[in-house]
């Protein structure tokens, strides 16, 4: 609104009276007032998070994943993975596990299990903030593989999963996050990415040639 000060000066002018004015010095004081709650709830919680810090740090190399959001991992998990035997069973924990709702061998649903909302509702968020910014990062290009085939509600349950799968490795082992690198499905199975090219350049109406392409 800066751009429209003058304005705002002008279309105030004679109308602005002592009564709006008491009125919007009410508001200004309750904003401050709820300022100053948020600034000392802040520093209470950085009090609490002293003997974390380190996991904090760690977890904050996860992409996505801001302080705020490794301060709910923190105090939903205390940190401490050994309650976990494996991954699965903390994403068991969270909610993130698909449920197994099968009959005479017919999946009838897949859908995810009740666990720790608060836990979950950090990881939506972490997971929502790839979806956003997905280039240049394995968890965003996983998320972008997932979505083609299976829609954006199924790729950032499981871009939770990965988020929450990379959590117990690091703080089981103590470490910080080690992205693959956005081309890691392309490492992992060259031929694959290869036969997939071709195959949409085909469907465009390509006719193509491959050649291997000597070493510089």
């Amino acid at each position: 609104m800066r751009p429209r000060i003058p304005e705002l000066v002008e279309a105030l002018t004679g109308r602005f009276e002592e009564h709006h004015a008491f009125i919007c010095n009410m508001h200004l004081e309750r904003i401050d007032s709820i300022t100053g709650w948020v600034n000392q709830l802040t520093a209470r919680i950085d009090t609490a998070m002293e003997p974390f810090l380190v996991a904090r740090e760690f977890l904050a190399t996860i992409p996505g994943v801001s302080t705020l959001v490794a301060d709910v991992i923190v105090a939903e998990t205390c940190a401490d993975m050994s309650t976990f035997e494996t991954p699965g069973r903390l994403a068991s924990w969270a909610g993130l596990s698909p449920g197994s709702n099968e009959s005479a061998g017919r999946v009838k649903s897949s859908r995810t299990r009740p666990g720790n909302r608060y836990l979950k509702g950090a990881l939506g968020i972490a997971a929502l903030s790839i979806s956003r910014h997905p280039q240049g990062t394995y968890l965003g290009v996983r998320y972008k593989r997932i979505i083609v085939r299976r829609g954006k509600m199924k790729a950032i349950v499981a871009t939770e999963h990965s988020i929450l799968t990379a959590v117990w490795h690091m703080l089981a082992q103590g470490e910080c996050y080690h992205d693959p690198g956005s081309d890691f499905f392309t490492q992992k199975d060259p031929a694959r990415t290869r036969n997939n090219a071709v195959r949409r350049l085909h469907e465009l109406g390509y006719d193509v040639t491959l050649s291997t392409r000597e070493a510089a």
